[in-house]
């Protein structure tokens, strides 16, 4: 009997083989950050694992210690931000003061998103028990945005105003890709830029009342 050629192709009926270890090389680590993506997304920090990340990317495990030196390090460079900080600031500060809550919505919008959110759904399921995705958090709505926002637009309480925007955005990031609640979740970018960037510009620039409780 004819033994098969090696280079004959499989058979289409047959189970499909369980992938074996990649390469060592950049494609490996651009599988294991894909495969931290979707794993971090589906299942936060706490939840996914260094083995289920590896599994979904078709390698061993050791090369997630090996590419990054451990799961938090990986965490970290899955969540890399699809846009340089500095882009951030140039949108947000570039254009007329009385525009800047819309233009704030609209980066924020932008950036995530790309991907169909998915960064920032990992980010808001673990930033609750792991410090690395709040500091993660703060950095980019503090110091990417806020912070040089409310240095040029707003005219006192900067850090309050700052922390009121923080909150809107951290909270249109959780019932658009992590709740998923409609119409929001589905809803056109600039529907969402006309209905809440008023409230973000009143926050930045307008009368936020009274500190003092007796006035």
């Amino acid at each position: 009997m004819t033994e098969p050629s090696a280079t004959a192709p499989p058979d289409p009926g047959a189970p499909p083989r369980r992938r074996g270890r990649r390469s060592g090389g950049a494609d490996t680590r651009a599988g294991l950050l894909a495969a931290a993506r979707a794993e971090f997304a589906d299942r936060g920090f706490d939840g996914a694992t260094v083995r289920r990340i590896a599994e979904r990317a078709g390698v061993d495990p050791a090369m997630v210690n090996h590419w990054f030196g451990g799961k938090e390090k990986l965490f970290l460079a899955a969540l890399d931000l699809p846009i340089e900080p500095e882009q951030v600031r140039e949108r947000v500060l570039r254009g007329p003061d009385d525009a800047v809550g819309e233009r704030i919505v609209r980066t924020f919008l932008t950036v995530w998103d790309t991907g169909g959110g998915a960064p920032m759904a990992a980010m808001l399921r673990s930033v609750a028990g792991h410090e690395a995705a709040a500091r993660m958090l703060r950095e980019f709505v503090g110091k990417a945005i806020l912070v040089p926002v409310t240095r040029v637009h707003s005219p006192d309480r900067p850090d309050e105003r700052g922390a009121l925007v923080a909150a809107q955005l951290i909270g249109i990031g959780m019932i658009r890709y992590v709740v998923r609640l409609e119409p929001l979740a589905s809803a056109p970018r600039e529907d969402v830029v006309a209905a809440v960037g008023p409230t973000v510009q009143r926050y930045l620039t307008g009368n936020l009342g009274s500190t003092n409780p007796e006035e």
